[in-house]
Order: C-alpha cells, then sequence, then structure tokens
C-alpha cells in the first residue's frame, strides 16, 4: 500500500459491535475477487467509526493480496481541486515503473496530468468532447490499468469536505464503473455531503453498484469492553453517557481519565460539527499541556494542510526545520499526529483534532501563517491552484498580487472543475480595491458568471452579469457581449420572452444597429425566435441581421449572418435561398482562422445545423468537429452541450454509428455536470435518436423518457417537440402505434408536424404514416404520405424526399406491392445519393419486403441480402434481423453472416460482427455488463443487446457457453 493517509488496522476493540459492518466489508471483498467493480459507503456523524472501518477495509484487503490506495478529502482545503483523487493515488503512480503508464495513450496521460501533481507539464490533450468528461474518462482509465496485476481497492475518506471536482469525477466513476476489479469505499457525514454526492452515491446505489454501511453508536456493553483497559466500569458509565456511545468521543474522554464538564452532554461547535462539550473541554485540555513550541509547529502543520510535510508546518510556524523536527517527535509521542505510508508526510489523528487547533490558534497569527505558507509554496514553484488556498486566507484588500494569483488559479482549473473557479473568481473580487478599472473587475465578474453556469448556477451567474453590466461601459462590444450573455442564462432558465427583451432593449440603444454589436444582437433575436418555433420570425430578424452586415463588410459578422439566415431559410423551405447563404457562408467559415472565428463560434453553429437540412451530412459533421474544438480551446463552455449531439447526428447520418454514440454520451455526461436540463433534455433526444438507428430500443425508450420528463408540460420549444417525437418513435417500434401516433401528433403539433422545421417535417411524417399504419389508421397514414410527398417536390431535398417515398410505400405496402417496393427502391437511390447509408439500409428492407409480396422472390432475396450485408457493417442491428427475418420467410437459411470467408472451425465465431467478437472476448474475461459498457464507451443496454445477438449466432444460453466458443476457436487457430 502506497498513500497519503494512515490506514493502519485500528486496536481490536476500536472495532467492538461492527459485526454487521465487518461482514458487508467482506462481502465486498468477496465480490471484488470475483472480478467485479463495485463501490461501499460508510456514513455516519464524527467520530462514529468510518474511518476504524475503512482501516478495516484496508487491513483485510492488504491480507487477501489486494492493492490498496488511499486519500482523504481536509476540511480546510475543500477549494483544490482534485485533492482527494490526488492524495490517494499521485505517489503511486509517481513510483510505477514508466511501461506501465505506457499501457495508456498519449491524451490519456495528458489529461491526466490535470489530476496528478506528479504527471503535470506534459502537452496538453485534445479532442471533440467536454474537458470533465475527458478526466473522468482518463482517471477511470488509470484505475483500470493499476487493478490489471490485481484488484485495487480504492480509499477516499471524509468525502463531505471534497472539491466539486472530486465530487463530479466520482459520479462519474460510479456511473460508469472501471471495466476492471476495483472497489470504490468512500466515506462522508451525512449532514455536511453537498447534494452532488448525495446524489452519485443513491444513483450508484439504485444500480446495484453500491453497498451503503451506516455504523451507529455503540451499546453500553460495547463501550464498556471498549474502555476496559482505560477507566474502571464506574468511569467508564459515565464517559459513555456523556459521549452517547460515538467511539471517537469515548477515546478522547478517556484520555482525560473520565473528568466530565457539567454540562458535557450539550453540544458545541467545532467546524462544521456539533461536538458535546466535554470532548471539546478534553481537547483544549490535551492542547493546553503541550510546551509552546511544540504547540506552534502543531498549528502551523494544522495551517499548512492535512496531511502534512514538516518544513510547510515549520516554515508556518515561523519556526527552523530542526526545532520542528524535535516538535514533531514530540507529537507522535502524544499521537497527536500519526505517520502515515508516504516519508515526510504525516496526518492529525483525527480531523476534529485539526479543527480543534487551527481554531484555538490566535486570529492574527493565522493569517501570518497562511501567507508564510503561500511564500513558501511560491518559491518552490508551485502552481497557482496550490497556492491560491493559502492566498485567500491571507491576503490583504488591494493585494495585486494575490488578485493575481487567484485569477491564475480558477483561470487554470476553470474548464474541469467550474465551481472550484467561481469561488476563487468571487475572492479576487472582494480583495479588488474600488479604484480598481472597471474592466479588470467586469472581467473577472464575466469570468466568475461563465463558470457558475457551467456549474449550474443559473441564478448565480445571471447576477453575476447583471453586476458586469452595471459595472461596465454604458456602449460598446463589451456591454454588447455582457447583454447577450445574460439573455443566454434567461434561457437557460426558460426564460425566453425576457431575453427577447432584454435583445431588443439592447439594439434599441445602439447608436448605430449595423455594427458588429447590432449584428450579434439581431443573431441572438434569431435564434431565440428559432428556439421557440417561430420560423418565420427568425428568418425575419435573421434577413435583418444580413443586410446590416453586408453594410458592415467584416467577415466574422457576415459569417454569423449568412449562416443565420441560411438555417432559418431551410427551416421555413426556402431552400434556393438557404442554399446560397449556406454558401456565401461557407466560404467565409472555411476562409478565417480559428482565432478570427472564435469570437464569432455562432457562424459555425448556424453552418452545420444547416448542413443537417441540406444533405450535407459529411461536411456538417467536418464543421461541427471543428466548432467543438474551437470552443473548448476559448473556454466557450456552455456551447459544449448543443455542440455535442449535434455533432453525433451529423456523424449518425453518415454512417458512423460508433462515433455518434460516443459524442453524445459526452453530450450527456457535459449537460448532466452543468446541471442543464434544456441542454440533456437535448443530448438524450439524440441519443435516443442513434439508439433507434443501432436497434438499441430499451435505451432508446430510457433516453426518450428521460427527454421528454425533462421538457415542461406543453413545452412549445424544438426541444419539447423532438424529444416527443423521438420518444413517439421507440413507443410505435417497441409495439405501441396507438400511443406513438398520438405523442408524434402533440409533438409535432397536429397531423401537418407544423412544430418541426425544415425537411425534417417529412421525416417525421414519414414515422408519423408508420404508426398510423400500425394503429390500423391507413386513411391518416396516407394523408401524412401525401403531406411528405408534397414537401419534397417543393424543397427537392433528398432528405425529404427519401422519406415521403418510403412513406408512400409503406402506405402503398399491403394493396400495391409493386408500387411499394418501386417507392422504396427511389427512397434507397436517393438515400444513398445524400450519404446516408443507415437510411438506405432501412428504406432497402422495405424495399426487399415489397418485392416479396408482390412474388419476386429472387430481386427480393437480393435486396434483402444487401440490406443485411450493410446494415450489419454499420451497426444497425435491429434492422439488419427484419432484413433477415424476411429472407428466412423466403427460405434462405444461410445468411450472409454464417457464410463468411474466413473462419471454418464449427464454433460460430465467424457469424460474429467485429463488435460482437470484441464483446464476447470480453465476456472470455469475466467482464461483467457495466464493466464491458464501460470498456467500449456504450450504454449497458447497447452491450445487453449485442449479447442477446451473440446468444443467438453461436445458438448458446449462457456466458460460460460463449467463453468455451471463443476457447475453442481459439484452440483451433
Amino acid at each position: 500500500m502506497l498513500a497519503g493517509r494512515v490506514m493502519v488496522a485500528p486496536p481490536a476493540e476500536e472495532l467492538v459491535g461492527r459485526t454487521a459492518e465487518l461482514a458487508a466489508v467482506d462481502e465486498a471483498l468477496a465480490a471484488l475477487e470475483r472480478g467485479r467493480a463495485l463501490a461501499l459507503a460508510v456514513i455516519g456523524e464524527p467520530g462514529i467509526g468510518k474511518t476504524s472501518l475503512l482501516a478495516a477495509l484496508d487491513a483485510r484487503a492488504e491480507e487477501r493480496g489486494l492493492l490498496v490506495l488511499s486519500g482523504s478529502a481536509s476540511e480546510l482545503e475543500s477549494d483544490l481541486p482534485f485533492a482527494v483523487f490526488a492524495d490517494a493515488l499521485d505517489d503511486y503512480v509517481q513510483a510505477l515503473e514508466p511501461r506501465r503508464l505506457e499501457q495508456l495513450p498519449p491524451d490519456v496521460r495528458a489529461e491526466l496530468g490535470q489530476v496528478l501533481p506528479s504527471l503535470a507539464g506534459g502537452p496538453a490533450s485534445a479532442g471533440p468532447q467536454d474537458h470533465r468528461f475527458r478526466t473522468h474518462r482518463a482517471v477511470r482509465r488509470l484505475l483500470e490499468v493499476l487493478a490489471e496485476p490485481k484488484p485495487l481497492v480504492l480509499v477516499l475518506d471524509d468525502l463531505h469536505w471534497a472539491d466539486s471536482g472530486s465530487i463530479e469525477l466520482l459520479g462519474a466513476v460510479l456511473r460508469r464503473p472501471p471495466a476492471a476489479p476495483v472497489l470504490i469505499a468512500v466515506a462522508a457525514r451525512p449532514r455536511q455531503a453537498s447534494p452532488r454526492l448525495w446524489s452519485a452515491l443513491e444513483r450508484a446505489g439504485g444500480a446495484g453498484i453500491l453497498t451503503r454501511i451506516e455504523p451507529g453508536t455503540l451499546s453500553a456493553g460495547d463501550a464498556r469492553l471498549m474502555l476496559a483497559g482505560d477507566l474502571h466500569t464506574a468511569a467508564a458509565d459515565a464517559v459513555y453517557a456523556a459521549a452517547g456511545g460515538n467511539p471517537f468521543y469515548l477515546r478522547q474522554l478517556a484520555r482525560t481519565g473520565g473528568a466530565l464538564t457539567a454540562d458535557g452532554a450539550e453540544p458545541a461547535a467545532l467546524g462544521e460539527a456539533a461536538v458535546p462539550r466535554s470532548v471539546v473541554a478534553a481537547l483544549t485540555g490535551e492542547l493546553a499541556g503541550l510546551d509552546g513550541d511544540v504547540r506552534r509547529v502543531l498549528e502551523g502543520a494544522a495551517v499548512a494542510g492535512d496531511p502534512f510535510e514538516p518544513e510547510l508546518a515549520a516554515r508556518a510556524a515561523g519556526a527552523d526545520v530542526a526545532a520542528a523536527t524535535d516538535a514533531l517527535d514530540a507529537l507522535l509521542e502524544r499521537d497527536l499526529v500519526r505517520h502515515t505510508d508516504v516519508p515526510r508526510r504525516f496526518r492529525f489523528r483525527h480531523p476534529l483534532v485539526r479543527r480543534a487547533v487551527y481554531d484555538a490558534a490566535p486570529g492574527g497569527w493565522r493569517l501570518l501563517a497562511h501567507e508564510r505558507c503561500a511564500a513558501a509554496l511560491a518559491e518552490r514553484g508551485a502552481p497557482a491552484q496550490a497556492r491560491a488556498h493559502h492566498v485567500e486566507h491571507a491576503a490583504r484588500h488591494g493585494d495585486a498580487e494575490a488578485i493575481a494569483v487567484l485569477r491564475e488559479a480558477a483561470d487554470a482549473i476553470a474548464q474541469r472543475t467550474p465551481a472550484g473557479a467561481a469561488g476563487w473568481y468571487g475572492a479576487a473580487l472582494r480583495l479588488l480595491p474600488a479604484a480598481a478599472p472597471a474592466a479588470e473587475r467586469v472581467g473577472l465578474r464575466a469570468a466568475r458568471a461563465s463558470a457558475l453556469a457551467s456549474a449550474g448556477e443559473f441564478e448565480a451567474a445571471h447576477a453575476e452579469l447583471e453586476e458586469a453590466i452595471a459595472d461596465g461601459p454604458p456602449a460598446g462590444a463589451l456591454r454588447t457581449q455582457l447583454i447577450a450573455g445574460c439573455a443566454s442564462v434567461d434561457q437557460l432558465l426558460s426564460r425566453h420572452e425576457v431575453a427577447r427583451r432584454r435583445l431588443e432593449d439592447a439594439l434599441a440603444e445602439l447608436p448605430d444597429a449595423d455594427s458588429a454589436q447590432g449584428v450579434a444582437l439581431i443573431v441572438a433575436l434569431a435564434n431565440n425566435r428559432a428556439y421557440l418555433q417561430d420560423y418565420a420570425g427568425a428568418r425575419a430578424w435573421a434577413a435583418r441581421a444580413h443586410e446590416y452586415a453586408q453594410r458592415l463588410g467584416e467577415p466574422g459578422p457576415l459569417a454569423e449572418a449568412a449562416a443565420t439566415l441560411g438555417l432559418t431559410s431551410a427551416f421555413v423551405d426556402d431552400v434556393e435561398a438557404a442554399r446560397r447563404h449556406h454558401a456565401e457562408a461557407c466560404e467565409l467559415v472555411d476562409g478565417l482562422p480559428d482565432e478570427v472565428l472564435a469570437p464569432h463560434l455562432t457562424a459555425l453553429v448556424n453552418l452545420f445545423s444547416s448542413e443537417l437540412y441540406l444533405d450535407r451530412y459529411a461536411a456538417g459533421a467536418a464543421h461541427a468537429t471543428r466548432c467543438v474544438k474551437i470552443a473548448l480551446a476559448t473556454s466557450q463552455r456552455s456551447l459544449y452541450p448543443s455542440l455535442l449531439p449535434m455533432l453525433g447526428t451529423l456523424l449518425l447520418l453518415s454512417g458512423r454509428m460508433e462515433e455518434a454514440a460516443e459524442q453524445e454520451d459526452g453530450a450527456i455526461e457535459a449537460a448532466r455536470l452543468a446541471g442543464h436540463e434544456q441542454a440533456l433534455a437535448w443530448a438524450l433526444f439524440h441519443r435516443a435518436f442513434a439508439a433507434l438507428r443501432a436497434g438499441d430500443l430499451d435505451l432508446a425508450f430510457e433516453a426518450g423518457t428521460e427527454a421528454v420528463a425533462l421538457t415542461r408540460e406543453g413545452d412549445e420549444s424544438v426541444v419539447g417537440s423532438f424529444c416527443r417525437t423521438v420518444l413517439a418513435m421507440a413507443i410505435t417500434e417497441r409495439g405501441d402505434p396507438q400511443d406513438g401516433a398520438a405523442l408524434l401528433l402533440a409533438g409535432g403539433g397536429g397531423a401537418l408536424m407544423p412544430r418541426i422545421p425544415g425537411a425534417w417535417r417529412a421525416y417525421y411524417l414519414d414515422c408519423l404514416a408508420e404508426a398510423l399504419l400500425g394503429a390500423g389508421r391507413r386513411e391518416e397514414a396516407a394523408a401524412a404520405a401525401a403531406e411528405a410527398g408534397r414537401l419534397a417536390g417543393a424543397t427537392g431535398l433528398g432528405l425529404a424526399t427519401f422519406a415521403a417515398r418510403r412513406a408512400a410505400a409503406r402506405v402503398a405496402l399491403a394493396d400495391d406491392p409493386r408500387a411499394a417496393a418501386a417507392a422504396a427502391g427511389e427512397a434507397v437511390a436517393t438515400a444513398e445519393s445524400v450519404g446516408a447509408p443507415i437510411e438506405a439500409g432501412l428504406c432497402r428492407v422495405l424495399e426487399g419486403t415489397a418485392l416479396a409480396a408482390a412474388g419476386e422472390r429472387d430481386a427480393a432475396i437480393a435486396v434483402l441480402e444487401q440490406a443485411a450485408r450493410e446494415l450489419d457493417a454499420l451497426g444497425a442491428l435491429r434492422a439488419r434481423d427484419a432484413a433477415e427475418r424476411e429472407l428466412r420467410r423466403l427460405g434462405r437459411r444461410d445468411l450472409h453472416r454464417r457464410t463468411r470467408a474466413g473462419r471454418a472451425d464449427g464454433t460460430g465465431l465467424e457469424t460474429l460482427t467485429e463488435r460482437e467478437l470484441q464483446i464476447a472476448r470480453l465476456i472470455v474475461d469475466r467482464k461483467t455488463n457495466p464493466q464491458i459498457a464501460a470498456e467500449l464507451f456504450l450504454s449497458t443496454k447497447t452491450i445487453e443487446t449485442h449479447i442477446r445477438h451473440v446468444f443467438q449466432k453461436l445458438g448458446v444460453s449462457s456466458r460460460v457457453e460463449v467463453a468455451r466458443a471463443v476457447e475453442r476457436a481459439d484452440r483451433a487457430g
């Protein structure tokens, strides 16, 4: 074991009365040894024995030969990013052989440098995902590597004090556990734990991966047994009455020989804990017996940190190192501090001891001690985020150097721990003198607002922006930018009309509307109207923005206006104008370098959004990827949750299904971290759509249901409409077309689906026709198909055309299968022409089915075999299975996956797709479904679907039989 916290097993008597708790520990370790990833949470009040139980877990794990790494959060350092994970992992990782870390990809190692100081200083990681998502994935992968030689027990104590980044990281790892035998054991106080920590633990408990242990107070008999060597029975009973059966309180009072204060049971504050007065008095008495120099070093250690280094404790105390070392010996002898497993690092006996020491130190002396610590860390070359904690405690009002340190520290962590960054921006603001330049104050407020919004604190972000507007200049680009930001937060809070009025008032204030500021405000107004499905109003605002931008002649604003006009023209089916302005925007955007385009990212957002409506999926994916990278590089964090799912759908339509799922999972994670319900609903809609195309109906229904639940009743936003349509599709596919049709009509706004913009209206009219046919409502289905055909004729767009032809084929199938086959064939050709291979495959299945109904057996077989082959390669498994069912009805048993060239070992493995074979080999490695899902970055539901297909193809009914089939194939080959 190598870790920061003392994890020596306590004396046996300390764990009296903990039989059930220790049995739960043993059960968790046994499950870990069977290859499971799981978690254990010890929840209880201060002193109840949480750390003792974790120490017992540590000792028992080491007896079994497991790897144990442990760390603890500290009360007075709760602002240090990822501190508890660094405490647990950093020293061990630093001591690893380089070859172990070389198993990790370079981008993962680079990302780990943001969490572990020993790996800091390398090149920054990159990729089209949210920074927090990348960090969480990197730590998960590190845990998997650490657990390869033997199972890993990761112990995280006192999580009620952990920083926001650590809590988010823990939640992410619990949501998607490592694909390795890793036990994450945590301890926390219930009254001080953050809502986010509770949410993470409750979600893990509901998923069946977390066991919760809640140790209670000891009985009088257990207390006598525990104190038998320290006190006689009468004194032990008196101590028990004062301590209430709390093990730490019992031990602390026993140190005084059982002497009690008159009001011993009455609570007193010790930090955030309510502790019996007798215990506080006992601690005070213990400290009072210390020599003055020894006590001063102990106070220096309380300021330096927990754990602490002797040199830093000495510097905080204002003592020389030799004297501090002598004092440390005395403190160790009195058991006020203890050794850890890391050389030259020590911890207090208990966090309450440290708190008592810190509170008892004179306030003015503490300020100077923090100042000395900050100076010592600066001399060592420590980064700003390591110094900021002490600077915040010690800085004087108006201290420019301290303000710069806090700003630098906040900037460094804002991407990954925005809540912590908001705290340090706030501290810098409090230090600013009244005479500070307005630009400096406004800059800090804007940065803090951005961090607060990323942390999901939208009301606080809004208030900060209001203050920035009041502090800022009365006119100019900065004021416009702040107002637009404030309106964006209004929209995040679903105050769309408030946002509109704010933007219109700001536009009216401008002396010159055809300025860059005016164009930006008008584009924001167009986006506001489009979100609320006022597509004509959005087009009108966009046209005005374009007119002003043309007069202005600056490429950035003109690109924004042209892209917005192109998108809104597509919304209202003016395809000629949409294509013209798309081409204009495309030329401008592609000609601008990233640094020039960064302030005008709306141009890229609306450009790739229009490409989703104009049959340009591959180009849209390329533009969306560029947009995400620029947003990440320039800290435009509010854009991530909306960008990533759009990128995912563009990839999906291009046939890149697995990449799409990865982007959409990242979008969901980013939206959950941000606490942004609109963005989460949007990401879930896109994930559900991708799951439908992959054939994972359970995931599609689950994601669609959550998405709809996040939108308000009667929500008339574009997000609300799309969420209802995708859930309706899932409901129809699951065998309830009547309810599916009803929800589609509600989401689309009626039989003509007016709430769905542009060519996608034809797509959802096709979905409506399918649902109506399933519900036996053929006339209504025919009307939906006819409307889709009218729209296709009006726009000439491929998306509308193949959707309309597919709808026509569905309607004609029962009465005129030859006409249905012809229409479906046209749909195939159109989908292929616009580069939508999955949609082409779906249309081809319908074509083959119609040909079979028309008696064209050979033609049907040829079409269905091609469909099955292509859909299999794309990962559209349910549609592939539908094609194979039709082939079996036509008498074909030797399906394409059963006749692939290659293996002839009789195992059936040659029938598996690459992904299915990958999963089968992970089954051989005894991976559970959640572990496989985590390793492949897929949902557990998707893994379950794949495994069902593996069972079906191999003709087996258990995972053991899958493993045997793989092993037979390996022996044969």
